[in-house]
């Protein structure tokens, strides 16, 4: 766990980083890293780290 680092924030790191190819992994990778992944919820922000995830695999 990164200190001073929000889930959220964590969660779009890894999504622009390439290192998670869908939203389950984001947060299995969240729950391994000491986060709570149950505040990753909500059609808005799983929409957006979805989006991250694809341009970063187009990269």
């Amino acid at each position: 766990m990164t200190p001073n680092l929000s889930p959220i924030e964590r969660a779009f790191e890894l999504a622009r980083s390439g290192k998670c190819q869908s939203f389950s992994e984001i947060k299995a990778a969240l729950k391994a890293e000491g986060y709570d992944s149950a505040t990753i919820t909500g059609g808005t922000l799983s929409k957006q780290l979805r989006q991250l995830i694809a341009a970063s695999s187009k990269s």
